[in-house]
């Protein structure tokens, strides 16, 4: 098999299991890991090592935008959840926390592999570059404040949003790396919306998905 069917092979299973692969048998980190609780974390070192073996693509003006938008938003996840780790003491909000850094490394990753600049470089946790995500933090913040249930809630509400945002995303794109680490991310974002539900319905509480469709959403709680 030549080099590039045996890219084209890693692509297509790194995106079906979230796996790394190479020419040959031998085991291989994985680029994502799941815990028990549905928490998906990215391996960046063994991002950084799979995406080198892709050639550098030139770079649309959309996937460029897309990687800006795309770094924002995750980070976005991250600094939420960062708030309701403090105010909420439950296990789901400090370990999705860590797990949604990765997620916005992941995004970094690229930024820097085709050398564009990083939106959030600079800035403090809680601040963004783009107006609608400073004013859709602040808004997620106040309600997350308000309970427990409130902030489960927010959680939900933010990994459909990812997982509406980056499906469209992934339209507007055909690089083969790019579409690797938005393929990793939508099912992250599946996974942590999975968890959350758990979460919330264990105390009792209720969603209705704002961003996705209701067979979408139930499709992907009732996934295994």
């Amino acid at each position: 098999m030549n080099t590039q069917l045996i890219k084209s092979a890693c692509a297509a299973f790194l995106a079906a299991s979230l796996f790394g692969c190479g020419g040959g048998d031998e085991a291989v980190a994985p680029v994502m890991t799941v815990d028990a609780s549905g928490f998906s974390t990215v391996n960046v070192g063994q991002l950084k090592n799979v995406v080198a073996t892709y050639p550098i693509e030139s770079l649309s003006a959309a996937e460029a935008a897309s990687l800006a938008y795309m770094r924002e938003e995750e980070q976005l996840a991250h600094d939420v959840y960062a708030v309701s780790a403090g105010l909420w003491v439950i296990p789901a909000f400090v370990n999705i926390t860590d797990s949604e850094a990765t997620h916005s490394a992941a995004i970094k990753v690229l930024l820097d592999r085709y050398q564009q600049p990083d939106p959030l470089a600079g800035l403090p946790n809680g601040t963004f570059k783009t107006p609608e995500f400073q004013t859709l933090y602040d808004s997620l913040v106040a309600a997350s404040q308000v309970s427990l249930i409130e902030a489960l809630k927010v959680g939900a509400e933010i990994e459909e949003l990812d997982i509406r945002d980056i499906n469209a995303q992934k339209t507007n794109i055909d690089n083969a790396d790019i579409l690797l680490v938005y393929t990793n991310l939508v099912n992250a974002s599946a996974n942590h919306l999975r968890a959350f539900m758990k979460v919330l319905t264990l105390y009792g509480g209720t969603y209705v998905p704002k961003y996705i469709t209701q067979e979408e959403f139930d499709a992907i709680i009732n996934a295994q």
